[in-house]
């Protein structure tokens, strides 16, 4: 991945032929042209879990278009951090309520969900060229 900063608050990650920009509000002297970084990771976590319900449903044939999950984070107020982040999968009415703790273990399977769980070290480092 290269990171590239493209006029004013822009900051835009090329990676395996994707462009994903990020922007910051107006109040942080943005534009708001493109979700923050942070409304990025937020929403990966969402969206791993979202694809790994989707290819559970997938395998048993059973529609996800009523399927959705609500996201929301509590902050701590000292440390501005995430202290508590919920998923709610919102099932419908006719779901099979014999695959109801399934999905939610589908869900625990998200990738981005394991590593917050078990952080990598970090190292940057600066380069002159």
């Amino acid at each position: 991945m290269e990171v590239t900063f493209d006029g004013g608050k822009v900051i835009t990650a090329h990676l395996n032929g994707h462009t994903i920009r990020t922007d910051q509000p107006e109040k942080a002297g943005g534009g708001n042209s493109a979700p923050a970084p942070f409304e990025l990771f937020l929403a990966s976590i969402g969206t791993c879990a979202g694809i790994y319900i989707k290819s559970f449903c997938d395998q048993r044939e059973i529609p996800t278009e009523n399927i959705k999950i609500v996201q929301s984070v509590e902050f701590d107020k000292a440390t501005r951090l995430p202290s508590s982040i919920k998923l709610d999968i919102q099932l419908p009415l006719d779901f099979p309520e014999k695959y109801k703790s399934a999905v939610i273990n589908a869900a625990e399977l998200c990738l981005v969900k394991k590593t917050i769980n078990h952080p990598p070290q970090f190292e940057v480092v600066a380069n002159m060229k």
